[in-house]
């Protein structure tokens, strides 16, 4: 089963909603996770009438930041556990399994970010069984992981303590090494 996890920066232009539906029928994933969509459910309603074979839910924006959708394939049995401006947490039926994803979008003020921290154990502490946790953390585990900016080093830390305290660990990727780019081109980027 694929997932595919992507911060939208805004999903309510046309050029947006047929670069996903394409990214979609390319990629095929089971369940998807977007985050700062920047709509409300019946603008979403109207994206996902034009995304073949998704069901799925959203949490409105409050204005025009945030804003969360998690959609599935329709043979997926999906049920919403919980939900917030920070997270759609669901059980999902699979094959004969049952396991819990949780699309997560972490606060992006870092005066806020514990707040992410608490919603992750509090997440935790409510199952038991098998979890995956995608989105837009807002956070990195390593200073590694980025290039330009920095990270105070209690941050990071901050972040692998909840990550070791929720019994999560960060799956491998391949591919482009980093998930954002400021769209800058050399050393400006």
């Amino acid at each position: 089963m694929s997932l595919l996890s992507l911060n939208c920066r805004g999903l309510g232009n046309p050029d947006a909603v047929g670069g996903l539906r394409n990214l979609l029928r390319r990629e095929a994933p089971a369940i998807v996770f977007l985050c700062e969509t920047r709509l409300n459910s019946k603008e979403f309603g109207r994206v996902r009438a034009c995304l073949d074979d998704y069901e799925g839910l959203e949490v409105d924006s409050a204005g025009r930041s945030g804003g969360l959708a998690f959609m599935w394939k329709r043979e997926i049995g999906c049920t919403l556990r919980s939900a917030s401006m920070h997270h759609i947490d669901v059980e999902v039926s699979w094959n004969s399994k049952v396991w819990r994803v949780t699309g997560f979008y972490g606060w992006p003020v870092v005066s806020d970010r514990h707040l992410s921290w608490q919603l992750l154990r509090m997440l935790k502490e409510e199952y038991d069984g098998p979890w995956v946790c995608v989105g837009d953390i807002n956070e990195v585990l390593y200073a590694t992981e980025m290039k330009g900016g920095a990270r105070a080093q209690w941050q990071m830390n901050n972040f692998r303590e909840a990550v070791n305290d929720c019994g999560l660990r960060d799956v491998v990727f391949e591919g482009y090494e980093f998930t954002f780019d400021n769209g800058q081109a050399n050393e400006a980027m």
